[in-house]
């Protein structure tokens, strides 16, 4: 049977997932943390996960379930671009959404009409933003969009906010260092600080940020702490989205982000609970101030 368009896209998510967090072999994948993270339910999960075992990439494990595998046919593909016109689109509605020329309710036919996309452009569209938990599609018809940070004063007290939650979950007595995915949010910084940094997009910089510091606040098992950061990093995407912070300004970020980092892994934590207070106090004065005086131009610094 030919798998629905959302089990493909599902399978293709969790494959980049995977390729970035680049677990060892015979490492087991839980259903619930994958539908956690990409906001959908179990079944869809368990489907894009068997469609990536037909295709060899996974394997399963003796008890049930499925796990990674070491071999040649497992490589994960690369993250295929997004075509220019989509990533123009997905931020000409993060765009109209923050200047509330989108209601707070629309059907699929409203944003045909309004953008002139085919059925296949919003498709992709609507998906991308579902993932990233901007937007929940209404029972029987249409779409409602998300609350979000839209003012000033909620983005700083957003930051104020981090600054008391990261620093303290550092130092949270359950606080156990998850090594793989740290080293792999390392690695994807050191990538951004080697050139990466001027040709990645503004949402994927993004990402990659938010997902360094969600990585390591998850180490403190702390679920409020966890939930609190996941929950602001949602709410605050599309605030990021009116940045037009330099990136010589977001490469010195990223610097730090190894720099962070590497505290950790060294199993320096009260250092690394004092940098990254720092860290996120120099970062709120900058994204204040530009957010402030910058209206939206469609382009972000992406940072933190």
């Amino acid at each position: 049977m030919q798998p629905t368009p959302l089990i493909s896209e599902l399978a293709k998510q969790i494959a980049e997932h995977l390729r970035a967090e680049n677990p060892q072999a015979g490492t087991r994948l839980v259903e619930r943390k994958l539908a956690e993270r990409f906001r959908v339910s179990r079944s869809p999960i368990r489907s894009a996960l068997q469609l990536l075992h037909t295709q060899g990439m996974l394997g399963v494990a003796g008890s049930g379930g499925f796990i990674t595998i070491d071999t040649p046919e497992a490589s994960w593909p690369e993250q295929e671009s997004i075509p220019n016109n989509d990533e123009a689109m997905y931020l000409r509605i993060a765009q109209d959404r923050l200047d509330n020329l989108l209601p707070e309710r629309v059907t699929e036919n409203e944003l045909q009409r309004r953008y002139d996309l085919t059925r296949g452009e919003l498709a992709r569209l609507l998906r991308r933003i579902l993932s990233e938990g901007w937007i929940e599609r209404l029972p029987g018809h249409g779409w409602a969009f998300l609350p979000m940070l839209t003012s000033i004063e909620a983005y700083k007290d957003s930051y104020r906010f981090r600054l008391t939650i990261e620093p303290a979950a550092i130092l949270e007595p359950g606080f156990v260092l998850d090594r793989a995915p740290l080293e792999a949010c390392r690695q994807q910084q050191q990538r951004l600080v080697d050139g990466e940094i001027w040709s990645v997009s503004s949402p994927a910089l993004f990402d990659m940020n938010s997902k360094l510091h969600e990585a390591i606040i998850e180490c403190s098992r702390n679920s409020f702490f966890i939930d609190g950061l996941k929950r602001v990093d949602r709410l605050r995407r599309l605030m990021e989205y009116r940045q037009s912070l330099d990136r010589r300004y977001a490469i010195i970020r990223c610097r730090e982000h190894v720099e962070l980092v590497d505290l950790l892994l060294a199993d320096r934590r009260l250092d690394a609970s004092k940098f990254m207070k720092q860290h996120l106090s120099s970062v709120s004065v900058e994204k204040v101030m530009n957010t402030a005086g910058t209206a939206v131009q469609g382009v972000s610094s992406g940072d933190d």
